[in-house]
């Protein structure tokens, strides 16, 4: 039976001029993410004046709706007879976030079961208001709707740079205007402890503080008063924060502060670069345990959330097998080996968190050595964690780095690949499909400090947020696309500096009469670009297809403009001329499928990679060597040779052992240049990205074939925080001249 809880806005056509407008402008109803139906009646509702009557309320809305309404122009006034309504009623049907919302002449009603379901009504409400706010014209419309997924995410890494109390309620509101309702809150790492504990107050006094390379100090913390301000003003959003506390690893930040936490009790700095390091709370000391357990008894009284994610990722066992007290844990556990350790270690931190009504979250890396009881799996390496914990009947929540991680670069992961995401894996069984929970969207802040988040954040999370929230088969990529156009606009009305959909301009090279020419396109809706060679302007307000020779080495830098808006981010490529761009490779290495730098021609295309090993153009192998067989087509003078290697030795990419250029007449018979060069990998154990060209200079020669067999070093140096395992290789590119 349907009960009316209350009337809360009366509407008032406006009477401000006599005379009619003389065009009737068409009502926007362009709504992300996309709603489960809707149906268009003719006609509009005037929004322009509003009338509040006192009455019955739900209490968490009418701060709420009034501050919302006041914002986006909505004159508020006092009550008028014959005035139009906005009902609230509570209907028996559907799930928690399920709503009707229906405008129509008379007014707007919002039907739902719960207070999330209210909540979501006001949200498509708000955006055909932001939709329509030059006139406030609404369309008549009824809409049902409801979630897809229960678990509708995004990861907020506070750690790594920290971000102020305003941008966390900036993010919350974001969310809960896309109908996310999960922010998970990453509040401990290697690089900084940000939540205040009473117990152990060097956490922040020392953790909370770390020392850049320049002599800088970055840090910063939330105090108990203000992560309650937080939850409380995420609540009233429907959106659940969900803490994490990293364990046994990413804690050189608490071990600065207190290192007796470690194997060794040596004192240690807080880290100011990014990885894996070795040094990890002791799992054979009890006072670790007890440091936790204090620890997760202050934080559980922050957050209501039946949730503690507790991380459980990228743990090297190194300092845990040289460990007496963790040698000693193993025997009287009677465990096999440390893989096992960590499953106790989670275990054991579960089962206490258990006693307090909490279920743990952990990243699928706690699925090494058994599933912990009652541990809900974040899967980020694929999906293929996910699924096991599935298998082993848990339950997941999916965030692969293929499509939801918003710190990596647009041109691996577009707004098109987020939307292309689905969270739920084939062939799941349906009695286990309601354990996929849903998704999450994670902003890892390596790279990303407070000016930058909302431009990786946005657009993507409104991909992320129709993912989760929409069925599946009422998802369109290219409807999306149409109705992103209108939202750019609310976004603009909420000030949000999003970024890029994708990578804005696209460049093609092309050889005629040996003549290398590069084609560069904005991939923009409304927008133009600028070229620049260094300082000197080489193409202006661009719109379409800008060609150019490509003369030896170029730096370009692009500034782009869409719809009058110039984006901050000033764009940059790097380009260059050389006679291999004119051959054609014969043989190559079986590189890897997710660092293909384009291709079979990725190492003579004339199109370099940048700092970035993500950024597409670098080609890679993993564990193996790297070699090119190039045919110039004809014999040609050559003088010397060069290649581009990353080496960025906490994403265990490393410059190669050697290197070896040889040059043939026939293709069969090969002279090399020189002894290979080699390099002292000892001596680079800094997290410094560098991009090291390896070049040969030598008498002029004809040659018609080159070679170049770059040999990997095989496995991570015994320094290095994950030694022994297999050592990325990344080259772009083989440089002739």
């Amino acid at each position: 039976m349907r009960k009316t809880l209350y009337f809360l806005l009366f509407l008032v056509p406006f009477f401000g001029c006599e005379s009619t407008p003389p065009v009737e402008q068409q009502p926007v109803l362009d709504l992300v993410p996309q709603v489960k139906s809707l149906q268009k009646q003719k006609g509009s509702l005037d929004f322009r004046k509003v009338i509040l009557l006192e009455g019955e309320v739900l209490a968490s809305f009418d701060d709420y709706l009034r501050s919302s309404l006041s914002t986006r122009g909505v004159d508020l006034l006092q009550p008028e007879k014959n005035s139009a309504n906005i009902e609230f009623h509570q209907v028996d049907f559907g799930a928690e976030s399920s709503y009707e919302l229906k405008i129509n002449k008379e007014g707007v009603i919002i039907n739902a079961a719960h207070t999330s379901g209210f909540f979501y009504g006001i949200q498509t409400l708000l955006q055909i208001i932001d939709g329509n706010r030059a006139d406030l014209q609404l369309p008549l419309v009824d809409i049902e709707d409801e979630a897809l997924f229960q678990h509708r995410g995004v990861l907020l890494d506070c750690c790594r740079h920290f971000m102020s109390v305003e941008k966390v309620k900036k993010v919350i509101d974001l969310m809960a205007y896309h109908k996310m309702n999960v922010l998970h809150w990453h509040l401990t790492e290697d690089q900084g402890w940000r939540i205040e504990i009473d117990a152990f107050p060097k956490l922040t006094e020392v953790g909370a503080w770390r020392t850049e390379p320049d002599g800088s100090t970055h840090g910063g913390f939330y105090t108990k008063e203000q992560i309650r301000e937080i939850v409380s003003y995420a609540a009233d959003r429907q959106v659940e924060i969900i803490p994490e506390i990293e364990m046994p690893g990413h804690s050189t930040a608490a071990i600065a502060a207190y290192p007796w936490l470690s194997c060794s009790g040596e004192a240690t700095e807080v880290v100011n670069e990014w990885g894996v390091f070795q040094n990890i709370y002791c799992a054979g000391n009890d006072s670790t345990f007890a440091f936790l357990e204090t620890v997760l008894d202050e934080v559980c009284e922050l957050f209501p959330s039946p949730y503690i994610h507790i991380g459980g990722d990228e743990a090297p066992k190194t300092n845990w097998e040289s460990c007496s007290n963790c040698q000693q844990r193993l025997k009287l556990e009677g465990l096999h080996d440390e893989h096992e350790l960590q499953s106790y270690f989670i275990q054991r931190m579960g089962q206490y968190l258990a006693e307090k009504g909490k279920q743990i979250i952990g990243w699928d890396e706690i699925l090494e050595g058994g599933l912990p009881d009652g541990a809900i799996v974040q899967s980020w390496r694929g999906m293929d964690g996910g699924i096991q914990a599935l298998e082993q009947g848990g339950a997941t929540i999916m965030s692969p780095t293929s499509h939801a991680y918003f710190d990596y670069p647009i041109t691996t992961t577009n707004l098109e690949k987020v939307y292309g995401f689905d969270p739920m894996p084939e062939g799941i069984s349906e009695d286990r499909r309601s354990f996929v929970l849903g998704g999450e969207c994670n902003l890892w802040t390596e790279h990303i400090p407070e000016d930058r988040l909302e431009i990786m954040m946005f657009p993507r999370v409104c991909a992320m947020a129709e993912v989760l929230w929409t069925k599946r088969s009422a998802k369109d990529y290219s409807d999306f696309k149409q109705r992103m156009k209108q939202h750019y606009q609310r976004l603009d009305l909420l000030d949000v500096n999003y970024g890029f959909p994708e990578w804005p301009i696209s460049i093609e090279t092309e050889i005629e009469d040996e003549r290398f020419f590069a084609e560069v396109v904005p991939n923009l809706e409304d927008g133009s670009l600028q070229v620049f060679a260094g300082e000197e302007l080489i193409g202006s307000e661009i719109t379409d297809t800008f060609r150019f020779e490509v003369l030896g080495e170029m730096m370009l830098d692009f500034v782009l403009k869409q719809g009058g808006r110039a984006f901050e981010d000033r764009l940059s490529d790097h380009l260059y001329k050389h006679l291999g761009v004119l051959g054609a490779p014969l043989q190559s290495s079986e590189y890897s499928p997710y660092y293909t730098g384009g291709g079979d021609r990725a190492l003579v295309d004339g199109l370099l990679g940048s700092n970035d090993f993500r950024d597409g153009r670098w080609q890679a192998v993993q564990g193996d060597d790297l070699f090119i067989v190039l045919d110039l087509k004809e014999e040609r003078e050559v003088k010397s040779v060069a290649s581009n290697f990353l080496f960025y030795n906490n994403a265990w990419i490393f410059l190669p052992d050697s290197v070896a250029f040889e040059v043939s007449m026939n293709g069969e018979n090969w002279e090399s240049l020189a002894s290979p060069l080699a390099f002292d990998f000892d001596q680079r154990i800094k997290n410094e990205v560098e991009v090291l060209r390896v070049k040969y200079d030598f008498e002029s020669r004809k040659a018609r074939f080159l070679r170049m067999r770059a040999y990997n070093r095989g496995k991570t140096p015994v320094w290095h925080d994950a030694p022994g395992e297999p050592a990325w290789l990344f080259c772009d590119e083989f440089i002739v001249e």
